[in-house]
């Protein structure tokens, strides 16, 4: 199932965006169409991200890739080190560990999807996070540009499998959206992933009910030279552990994914 997927990131755009008084690098790809917020995972973006981006492109839609870690190309690797991990713990940015706290980079985020959506008009922005940003999605949710949140692998905060990375009043805004304008979610994980635990779905079921919808997708249907090349389960649905080819259930959700784009954001 090896594919190879070039670094190559010519047909992006970068552009750097200030909010708050930071600035960070954006990769932006597409001609029109409204926006969808593509935030990476751990790895910073990669080869199978570029290539995820590309699709959502291809649909019409046109992407902003925020790049909060790593290189702000597609020359990382899928790999997270000792020193990785020590950054995460001493950035400011992250919420790797507490509960009931959405972490401070979503405050740059929100204002990047609210720039995004005047570029692009459209009645909102889509937006999806991974792994260490998949509750990001959620957070964003406060503000109602954001129209299609979907959480991939949602894996904040450690060690807490439960848990959600908002915090209490973010969480009550969006549950008020759910049920007054319709908001609906979504959230994808392989079902024996240990990093992104299936009890963090029994509380977005408990938390929105019918405005979640989340799905699980066997073990089986992951990658073979992905995650489980290393002797663990999937996790990266939509990268790294996806098989692109027809009729693969991970090419699936990846359709899926833009379909909901598609109908949310494109009139």
């Amino acid at each position: 199932m090896s594919e190879a997927l070039s670094s190559d990131i010519a047909d992006f755009t970068r552009r750097h965006f200030t909010f708050g008084g930071k600035t960070k690098p954006v990769l932006c790809l597409g001609d029109a169409g409204p926006a969808v917020i593509v935030i990476h995972e751990v790895f910073g973006f990669t080869p199978p991200l570029a290539r995820f981006c590309r699709w959502i492109a291809a649909a019409g839609m046109r992407v902003y890739a925020p790049i909060l870690i790593g290189k702000p190309d597609a020359s990382n690797r899928e790999h997270v080190g000792a020193l990785d991990i020590l950054r995460l713990c001493v950035s400011r940015e992250f919420t790797l560990f507490r509960t009931g706290r959405s972490s401070p980079v979503v405050d740059w985020l929100k204002p990047l999807a609210r720039q995004a959506h005047d570029e692009c008009g459209g009645p909102g922005v889509g937006v999806i996070g991974m792994c260490l940003t998949g509750g990001f999605a959620l957070s964003m949710a406060v503000d109602p540009v954001v129209l299609a949140p979907v959480l991939s692998q949602p894996s904040m905060p450690v060690g807490k499998p439960a848990a959600l990375d908002i915090s209490a009043a973010d969480l009550a805004i969006v549950k008020q959206r759910a049920c007054s304008e319709g908001l609906m979610l979504r959230g994808y994980r392989f079902q024996g992933d240990t990093i992104a635990r299936h009890e963090k779905f029994e509380t977005l079921d408990r938390e929105f009910g019918t405005a979640f919808a989340g799905t699980e997708l066997p073990d089986s249907t992951g990658n073979p030279d992905g995650m489980v090349s290393e002797g663990k389960p999937p996790h990266s649905v939509f990268t790294r552990d996806l098989i692109d080819a027809a009729g693969q259930p991970t090419r699936q959700a990846a359709d899926e994914i833009i379909a909901y784009f598609q109908a949310i954001l494109i009139a």
